[in-house]
């Protein structure tokens, strides 16, 4: 496996990027996450980093957008196959764990985009879940961007200061990073909450931002 992963590392920058963007595109978009984990391609960009190989700021954006691109793929294909794409043969053996992102996405709507981008699964399901469930697009692609910067900086962050230790760091990341992604999407919601309260909160008025009372003194 190492001689493997030291082939890739030593390919050309350009290849190296190719294959990093493609796999955590592919994950979001097309399942790919079952066999083979972005997190672990976004992890090895950051080691190649660190080699001295590709540019640090080049992986973070290839693997920032290829996130983002790929969740709105998997967003699109959820929302247009739906019920027929929940059927496939490939979530036989997962049923219980889709059956648990569909209640995870319906008790927390746009938040469970963010807080699947780090979790394996999740991460391969939760656009195509968001899209079938017919989420506003405005709303996943908000969680989904945030998701994207916050997951990509941190995972490629990752790969890059553990150096030749990134085996140990991907497994940390994927026992704790739902701890932490948790922590940041409650504040991102209490953050919205506030905000939307306080738009909704200003006087009374008839829906087009003109006050009411003339009319009433009118009919007085």
């Amino acid at each position: 496996m190492s001689s493997i992963v030291d082939s890739i590392l030593g390919a050309s920058p350009w290849i190296v990027l190719g294959l990093v963007a493609l796999v955590v595109f592919a994950e979001d978009a097309l399942f790919v996450g079952f066999v083979l984990p972005g997190e672990t391609a976004a992890l090895l960009g950051g080691v190649a980093a660190h080699r001295g190989h590709v540019p640090l700021v080049a992986v973070m954006a290839v693997v920032v957008v290829a996130a983002i691109v790929g969740d709105t793929v998997g967003y699109e294909v959820g929302k247009r196959l739906g019920p027929r794409l929940l059927g496939l043969r490939i979530f036989d053996k997962r049923r219980d764990r889709l059956d648990g992102a569909q209640n995870f996405l319906a008790r927390r709507g746009g938040s469970a985009v963010l807080l699947g981008r780090w979790v394996a699964f999740f991460r391969a399901v939760m656009p195509a879940l968001a899209g079938a469930s017919r989420m506003p697009y405005r709303t996943f692609l908000t969680w989904n961007a945030t998701g994207g910067l916050l997951w990509g900086t941190a995972v490629v962050l990752a790969g890059y200061l553990a150096g030749a230790s990134y085996a140990r760091v991907e497994q940390a990341i994927g026992r704790d990073g739902a701890l932490v992604a948790l922590a940041i999407a409650l504040l991102g919601l209490l953050v919205w909450r506030i905000r939307r309260h306080r738009r909704g909160g200003g006087g009374a008025d008839d829906g087009t931002g003109k006050d009411a009372q003339p009319h009433e003194r009118a009919h007085s």
